[in-house]
């Protein structure tokens, strides 16, 4: 195969601090670097996700991502979890809600979505 690993997911943001707060805060993924981008007058925040990073942009004027109807490009960032039942657990003592776990066909594993401040449709899955 041509790919090793993924090497980042980046998201585009409405309100940088909110979506800092959720992601670094809440979810718990380690600070690898934070930059105001002044050529660009925007924030770039690089967060730890496995081997790679999550990358986290707030870019002023970008418009909304539709998500229903669901639109081609990116459908949703699925985070592999050890316990689904626990992961929920957790976020809702977060104040993350979480849609009802069930059981995927495909993997024979459980699963469930949760959604970032954005609406980003982000699922745990076992």
């Amino acid at each position: 195969m041509l790919f090793d690993a993924m090497h980042h997911v980046a998201i585009i943001v409405s309100d940088y601090q909110r979506a800092k707060e959720f992601y670094v805060e809440k979810l718990g993924f380690p600070v690898l670097r934070e930059r105001f981008r002044e050529d660009r007058g925007d924030w770039k925040l690089d967060l730890r996700f496995g081997d790679g990073a999550l990358e986290i942009f707030s870019i002023p004027g970008a418009p909304p991502r539709p998500s229903y109807p669901e639109a081609r490009g990116l459908r949703h960032l699925a985070f592999r979890v050890s316990d689904v039942e626990q992961a929920v657990k957790q976020l809702e003592e977060k104040g993350i809600e979480c849609e009802p776990i069930r059981w995927d066909p495909y993997t024979q594993r459980k699963m469930t979505f949760f959604h970032d401040p954005d609406g980003l449709p982000l699922e745990l899955h076992e």
